[in-house]
């Protein structure tokens, strides 16, 4: 059951709560690029050099690592590469639509795995020495997609001001 306009389910299980709230911080991924141009999304605003499409482009090698290549499913050929810094930064020849298009294709891989495997389903990435539960994945992701999501809120804000978690509903209140 979930509630009208947020898509959230309050009284559902654990594994579709646990997706609902995984797809909810991802559109508050997404929401944070909205109205911005090209040179505002990759400007970057910490001495790291974070940006905003760069860590786009992180949470989109976040879900394809964790949720595909842990549970050995297919993953797209990556041009850059995941282990390193590379997925943190734009490259002058990556394109806004190239890496949003990107996160798309990774949470629809992701979300492939959520659908058909069951919670306890046991898969072991290649850069640990332990197997681990699609619980524990999606919880682990949900975790990084929401402290980069706050990443992301700061770094919005020093940009043009534009702060929260989540879209204002519309039509008033």
């Amino acid at each position: 059951m979930t509630t009208p306009g947020d898509g959230m389910p309050y009284a559902g299980g654990e594994k579709e709560s646990l997706h609902a709230s995984l797809d909810r911080h991802r559109d508050a991924v997404l929401w944070k690029l909205e109205g911005l141009d090209d040179e505002q999304l990759r400007r970057p605003m910490t001495p790291s050099g974070t940006n905003l499409l760069g860590l786009v482009k992180h949470l989109g090698s976040v879900e394809y690592g964790w949720f595909c290549t842990t549970f050995g499913r297919e993953v797209e050929p990556l041009w850059f590469d995941p282990y390193t810094d590379e997925d943190m930064s734009v490259g002058p020849g990556e394109t806004t639509a190239q890496i949003v298009d990107f996160y798309g294709r990774a949470r629809a891989a992701a979300d492939r795995v959520i659908t058909e495997l069951p919670l306890d389903a046991l898969g072991k990435a290649p850069w640990r020495d332990h197997e681990v539960s699609l619980r524990w994945v999606l919880i682990h992701v949900i975790e990084d997609t929401v402290r980069h999501a706050g990443h992301m809120d700061i770094v919005r804000g020093l940009i043009d001001g534009g702060t929260g978690a989540y879209r204002p509903p519309s039509g008033g209140s």
